[in-house]
């Protein structure tokens, strides 16, 4: 609760701290108890005097702390208590008749007011009197006249119609603008106002206050403050300007009564009006009051319905202002309105039905507890214009920066529930509030803070509170280095801050990228830091400026293995020097100064230089030292363009900042990001299908598959397979005798992921494989599956390995509902930890050992990130030539992760993008910042992928996929059978009838339709043309038809450029309107380029940027070009 005022408190507002740089705040914020809380006992309605004490006990039960009454004077021929007859009677209709005086029945009812904690308002009416009272009798000369010398009637003009006047015709307008009148006036009413609080009067409603000068009022007011200095004056100044309000407020009035009983909740107009007179005074707000129709003459629904609507706007005028008044009746639902002549007790609604009397008494207690609705704070409005909801705030200073306390009411007016996002109202609070506590009376409360979503039902309103967050203390940082000057931000590329590597081949030179500035304009410079892992020297090359405070530098790798990078920047006091000095000697300044600061920076760089630089800095300083000091001669040395380089190269690096990460890059040998991939099942290549191949039958085959242009030859596992549970043909869960079952069944008695499968031959077989392979110039990459049969030798070796059911039985790999029951998986954590780890990476170390140096990995997204980002790194310290693929067709960010966490090639989802704009759009997100870590391997099928596009478009299908694959990623491959246009189906599903995954196949490598030709052009297309070796080069162009394609690929030095066409559809002959990417080689769209087909044969000449073509699958699904400047052109 605010602290009690402790000094008088008007309008003209209270002195914040003391002596000259005290400041006046608004009135509206002066420290108060509470604001007041106004019960209008409208006289008429009671009865006389000792019915309105009667009621006392019953206000001050509500909460209330005032009680105002309109006029109870004698009134004139009207009747109108508004009609002031007599100031010093009370009308007949209010007075007691047990024969009191009438000023000893106010007194006596102001003492009975006080006894209940209430102090009384009643209505100072000093703008007119009764045209037939006392006043106008005796003192006429204090009236205005009209023409004809009678005293004139006030009156109002309709703001709609100027023309139309409302005249009160029992009134008498009082003359304030003649002097005499307006002084003699000012007496009698301060002598007035004096009797009434003799009488125990403690505050005033003024009305039409606007309507008296403010001398009067300003007087009036401090006469009474005089009196006592904690009496209340609130000006009625409904209806008039914002001057006339301020007029009035200057002269010290302590309230304003605001316009609140008439906003819809959505018009922006009552904050408008709230904001402009809480700088002049708090205001006062009612939900009604006795000039306004009553709210519940138009309610629809029911008694609870009713009372809902009444509580609630009650509620919403108590925490709209400073204050609130309410008119008797209201917590009865009374539909009747008050008369200011009419009414008479007995149009007390005794009948109602209704009482919300309790309510009111929870809102004004919760109003008086607050500090923030006690003041005239800044008021917001949190919600939109237009919501279905209403949210307010209140704070309890002018601004929420210094608020410290603050209340907020949100409300739905509407007949459906509205949901309410708390973090976004918490956001528009300004952010400076602790939590906001729900304080709604009579109601359960509800959480509020970011991230709850709140549906408030139909009619519903809640009051929240909070107070100004604790702002915590952080530690000191301690004593200031001036370290970072040189800002360095923005680095490219970097992942994830320096926790992922970049990925790049040996050979290539990185690009690095930065924002680089400092303050001032010193002159500043930077280098980037490079070296190997584990090296201790930083190799540094030079950045330089690009625009715009970017920097760009590049530094060669050249070693496979696994770099680390950095950037340094510094103020370059010499070029500075350099730069100020030419400067002053262009406008013929003298630089004796300059040139022996210059010689004070060449001495600098001389001790810091070392080697040759040293000796010739020291023969410079000699020579700069046998000339004048300052002289002419010894500028012209320095300036020297090969002195200012030696100088500039070894000058001291003032105020020297490194970027704070030392960014982990990866340099893999060029097969990480080019190679061409043939997948086949070792056991299958005996040409027999009823022999099981061994690792000689594929040493036969090598060099028909080195023919076809592959370079990496996987095989799927090789391991023993298991008895147990073993899978039939086409993955039937019984096997018949000969079945050979999955290859994925690894381990038996023979051994497990470390043997090989006996009937493949022996490790020292596969060891002349291994080098068989390498003299046809190609390298086995092996399958590795971290999956176990119900046989695998772990099982009895290592239980704890694995997972078990509560009957002791071994847990199946499952992927609900399916299970498969010839495989089970490990686990790696608990008792796993670290023996299986260790165990993994020792079998891989183990087949590096036998010349292995590419893997396979199959389904590493359904095991740890930390387990492979250890092993990868593990192995790659050890052999950094290894590459690793993951065959992860999962979730994106899993995939991503999988290639942050050390993997050189991915699997990807090109296997079911069939569109132009699926390849498109896919195309380009792997080659933009994703292409900085992940190596996309465009597998075209696989033996667990028969794609529906290739199951129905026929040998054309798969040229299409095919040259998709080796063109657009500079990694491909394709499973044994597709070169042959396999695609027989498993009806119904993406899979191939008769798996090899589970049988002996012999392949007839002569299939009549194949696509062996292509393959092999493909494969030599790609050895031979350098831009086909990456994947992120690749540029889109126009063509014309969404189903074909066309982009082309360039080299970074522009050297060698492919243009590719496809018709994306296998069945139908397509043609468009295409355009050379003549702008990729620097030429107009006007320009020429020679083209080299190169699946034809053949060479032409394209001149203009837009040609047509037509692609026929019957003769080609696409081509391939070469591009070249044309010679003609060129020369």
């Amino acid at each position: 609760m605010n602290a009690p005022t402790t000094a008088p408190t008007t309008a003209q507002g209270t002195r914040a701290g003391t002596g000259a740089g005290a400041v006046t705040l608004p009135a509206s914020l002066a420290p108060r108890a509470e604001g007041p809380r106004i019960y209008n006992l409208f006289p008429l309605l009671v009865g006389r005097v000792s019915d309105w004490t009667r009621e006392l006990p019953r206000i001050a039960g509500l909460g209330f702390d005032w009680v105002y009454l309109n006029p109870f004077h004698q009134t004139g021929g009207s009747r109108s208590l508004y009609a002031v007859a007599d100031i010093d009677s009370l009308d007949e209709r209010l007075r007691d008749l047990d024969g009191t005086p009438d000023d000893e029945q106010i007194r006596r009812f102001c003492a009975a007011a006080e006894a209940q904690g209430l102090r009384v308002m009643t209505d100072l009416v000093v703008n007119h009197a009764a045209n037939d009272g006392r006043l106008a009798r005796e003192r006429p000369d204090l009236f205005v006249k009209d023409e004809a010398g009678r005293p004139a009637s006030p009156y109002a003009v309709d703001p709609d119609d100027p023309t139309k006047r409302t005249i009160w015709g029992d009134l008498a307008e009082l003359d304030y603008h003649s002097e005499p009148a307006r002084s003699e006036l000012t007496r009698i009413w301060d002598g007035y106002v004096a009797r009434l609080q003799g009488l125990g009067v403690a505050g005033f409603r003024c009305d039409a206050a606007y309507k008296v000068p403010a001398e009067v009022w300003r007087a009036l007011i401090r006469g009474a403050k005089e009196r006592d200095h904690a009496c209340l004056f609130a000006a009625e100044t409904l209806g008039c300007t914002f001057a006339e309000a301020r007029a009035t407020a200057g002269a010290g009035f302590d309230y304003l009564f605001n316009s609140f009983a008439w906003w819809d909740l959505k018009a922006g107009w009552a904050i408008e009006q709230y904001e402009r007179l809480r700088t002049l005074a708090p205001s006062i707000a009612f939900p009604e009051n006795h000039d306004m129709p009553r709210l519940a003459a138009d309610a629809a629904g029911g008694p609870e319905t009713l009372a809902e609507r009444l509580r609630n706007r009650y509620a919403l005028a108590a925490f709209f202002s400073a204050g609130v008044l309410m008119p008797i009746g209201y917590e009865w639902g009374y539909a009747r309105a008050l008369h200011v002549v009419e009414t008479t007790p007995a149009d007390r609604e005794t009948e109602s039905g209704l009482d919300i009397s309790r309510s009111i008494a929870s809102i004004n207690a919760l109003k008086a507890e607050l500090p923030a609705a006690n003041v005239e704070g800044a008021q917001l409005r949190l919600s939109a214009p237009d919501s279905d909801a209403v949210a307010l705030i209140r704070f309890d200073t002018g601004h929420p920066a210094s608020a410290r306390h603050a209340v907020l009411v949100l409300y739905n007016p509407g007949a459906r529930s509205v949901p309410v996002d708390a973090g976004a109202l918490i956001a528009r609070t300004g952010g400076q509030l602790g939590p906001f506590v729900d304080r709604t009376p009579e109601a359960e409360p509800i959480v509020f803070h970011a991230g709850c979503a709140i549906a408030l039902a139909p009619g519903e309103l809640r009051i929240l509170s909070a107070e100004a967050a604790t702002v915590a203390t952080l530690p000191s940082r301690g004593r200031p280095s001036g370290e970072g000057r040189v800002v360095i931000e923005a680095v490219s590329p970097e992942i994830d801050g320096g926790r992922s590597p970049v990925k790049r081949v040996v050979g290539e030179s990185l690009q690095v990228d930065a924002d680089i500035f400092s303050d001032g304009h010193e002159i500043i410079n930077a280098a980037i830091l490079s070296r190997v892992v584990g090296e201790t020297a930083w190799r540094r090359d030079p950045m330089v400026f690009v625009d715009n405070d970017r920097w760009s530098g590049h530094f060669p790798l050249e070693r496979n293995a696994r770099y680390e990078f950095t950037i340094e920047g510094w103020r370059d006091s010499f070029s500075s020097w350099v730069r100020d000095t030419m400067k002053k000697r262009d406008a013929g300044l003298d630089l004796t100064l300059e040139t022996i600061e210059g010689i004070a920076l060449v001495q600098g760089a001389a001790d810091l230089a070392t080697g040759r630089d040293k000796e010739r800095l020291a023969a410079l300083v000699s020579a700069l030292g046998a000339e004048e000091t300052g002289s002419t001669a010894q500028l012209r040395r320095i300036l020297d363009p090969e002195a200012t380089k030696l100088i500039r190269r070894n000058a001291e690096r003032v105020n020297a900042s490194r970027y704070p990460v030392n960014i982990p890059v990866i340099a893999d040998r060029l097969a990480a990001r080019f190679s061409a991939w043939y997948e086949i099942f070792p056991r299958s290549q005996s040409g027999d299908p009823n022999r099981h191949g061994t690792f000689d039958d594929v040493i036969a085959r090598l060099p028909e598959i080195r023919e076809l242009g592959f370079d990496v030859l996987y095989f799927t596992p090789i391991h023993p397979i298991g008895r147990t549970n073993r899978k039939g043909k086409n993955n039937t869960l019984k096997a018949e005798p000969g079945d050979v079952g999955s290859v994925y069944a690894v381990g038996s008695e023979e051994g497990g992921h470390e043997a090989v499968h006996p009937e493949l031959g022996t490790l020292a077989d596969f060891e002349r494989l291994v080098a068989a392979s390498h003299a046809y110039g190609m390298e086995i990459a092996l399958d590795f599956a971290i999956q176990c049969s119900p046989d695998h030798p772990w099982i009895k070796t290592h239980p704890e390995w694995f997972e078990w059911r509560p009957d002791g039985t071994l847990r199946f790999a499952e992927n609900p509902p399916k299970k498969y029951e010839d495989i089970s998986n490990v686990h790696f954590y608990g008792g796993a930890l670290p023996s299986l780890w260790i165990e993994l990476r020792d079998i891989v170390m183990g087949w590096c050992a036998r010349g292995v140096r590419i893997f396979r990995v199959d389904n590493p997204h359904t095991k740890p990130i930390p387990f492979w980002e250890w092993m990868i790194g593990e192995v790659n310290g050890r052999y950094p030539d290894v590459i690793f693929l993951a065959e992860a067709f999962t979730r994106p960010k899993m995939m991503k992760k999988l290639a942050k966490a050390g993997y050189q090639q991915s699997y990807t989802y090109f296997t079911w993008r069939n569109t132009k704009q699926e390849l498109t759009e896919y195309a380009l997100e792997l080659a933009g910042p994703m292409g900085e870590y992940y190596r996309p391997n465009f597998f075209a099928n696989t033996p667990d992928i028969n794609p529906h596009y290739l199951q129905t478009s026929g040998r054309p299908g798969f040229i299409v996929r095919a040259t998709l694959a080796a063109t657009l990623s500079s990694v491909y491959g394709i499973y044994n059978g597709f070169e042959l246009c396999e695609a027989a189906p498993y009806p119904g599903k993406e899979e191939y009838l008769n798996s090899e995954k589970y049988e002996l196949k012999a392949w007839d490598n002569d299939r009549p339709g194949n696509i062996r030709e292509h393959v092999v052009k493909l494969n030599r297309i790609r050895r031979e043309n350098p831009a086909l070796w990456d994947f992120r080069n690749v540029h889109f162009t126009g063509a014309f038809n969404d189903s074909i394609i066309a982009y082309a690929k360039l080299t970074p030095e522009g050297d060698n450029c492919v243009f590719v066409m496809v018709n994306l559809d296998p069945k139908n002959r397509q043609e468009c309107t295409y355009e050379v990417p003549l702008w990729l080689l620097g030429q107009p769209d006007h320009g020429a380029v020679a083209v080299e087909d190169l699946l034809q044969g053949y060479t032409f000449e394209l001149r203009g940027k837009s040609h047509r073509i037509a692609l026929d699958p019957a003769e080609r699904s696409c081509v391939i070009w070469r591009l070249r400047v044309s010679r003609r052109v060129a020369e």
